[in-house]
């Protein structure tokens, strides 16, 4: 699975229900083995919660510019279970029905073993529009 952008988050950026400069922000490292990522996903009650093995704080010093999203490298601390293959941004409301998936990012390979895990975006921002 290559990288993307779920449709739904299209469709509420599209719709000015989502604003990712002002909204909190958050990641969450997955095991792919747990969780496979599917278009019709749309909210973080789709990836189950075995899936999850580590959840950031609100992302740092988040930038738009030229149609590119940014934000400041992430630290998941401590972190240990499953390995790790694939990154979800969502947009967090604090309950997961209305949690609005945006971003699957894979390429990511990590095992944990009770250290830090950073999430390091490119340098050119984590997505283009």
């Amino acid at each position: 699975m290559a990288s993307a952008l779920y449709p739904s988050f299209k469709q509420l950026l599209l719709g000015g229900d989502i604003d990712l400069a002002a909204d909190d922000i958050r990641a969450i490292i997955v095991d792919t083995a747990d969780y496979t990522y599917s278009s019709g996903h749309d909210f973080l009650d789709d990836v189950p919660a075995g899936a999850r093995v580590a959840v950031s704080s609100a992302l740092g010093s988040k930038t738009i510019t030229s149609g590119v999203f940014d934000a400041a490298d992430v630290t998941f601390t401590a972190v240990t279970g499953d390995s790790v293959e694939a990154v979800v941004l969502y947009k967090h409301t604090g309950v997961d029905a209305t949690s609005s998936l945006i971003a699957y990012i894979d390429g990511v390979g990590v095992t944990p073993n009770g250290g830090n895990i950073v999430a390091s975006w490119n340098a050119s921002g984590i997505f283009a529009l």
